[in-house]
């Protein structure tokens, strides 16, 4: 396709770039519309919270892999990515060995599920031994709220390595 809205032209390559972040937009928005839905009928909605967080960050993460290889100068520019990709992929597997190691223990909180949502458990905080009620578990942390009402921001590599102590709540 030659002319002014061709993927080699600077507005063609903006035109694509911005049908495709609307696309991905759409079909997020999508999944989170269903999330909603499906979410009324669970009792524990922690793992399908889970999975449509997952689900949405793999569509833009598509999103710009189809981008990327309908712009010829950022396939080339792909090519010589990856051909450099296993040093690359040492070097952001060790910058991002914290969020991965969080990551990875989101995925094992919510699949063992060593807790839930409502749970009342202890654990050993900066200001010693505390207890709070698990509110929400994401991707990388576990937000807790303690018994004066202040939310405690815990990565989920801490919850899954430290011990707890689960008061009262559902069990897995």
């Amino acid at each position: 396709m030659n002319g002014l809205f061709a993927a080699n032209t600077l507005l063609g390559a903006s035109l694509y770039g911005v049908v495709f972040l609307a696309a991905a937009f759409t079909v997020a928005r999508f999944v989170r519309k269903v999330e909603r839905r499906i979410e009324i009928h669970l009792s524990d909605a922690t793992g399908l919270r889970f999975a449509s967080a997952f689900i949405q960050i793999l569509i833009y993460v598509v999103a710009c892999i189809f981008y990327a290889h309908l712009i010829p100068e950022l396939r080339a520019l792909a090519t010589a990515v990856l051909a450099g990709a296993g040093v690359v992929s040492v070097v952001v597997g060790l910058a991002a060995q914290s969020t991965l190691s969080n990551l990875i223990s989101g995925v094992s909180l919510v699949m063992n599920r060593a807790v839930s949502i409502g749970d009342k458990v202890k654990l050993t905080t900066p200001i010693g031994l505390t207890t709070a009620t698990v509110e929400q578990l994401s991707l990388g942390y576990t937000v807790l709220r303690d018994l004066e009402g202040n939310e405690i921001l815990v990565p989920n590599s801490i919850m899954v390595s430290n011990i707890l102590i689960r008061i009262a709540g559902k069990s897995g």
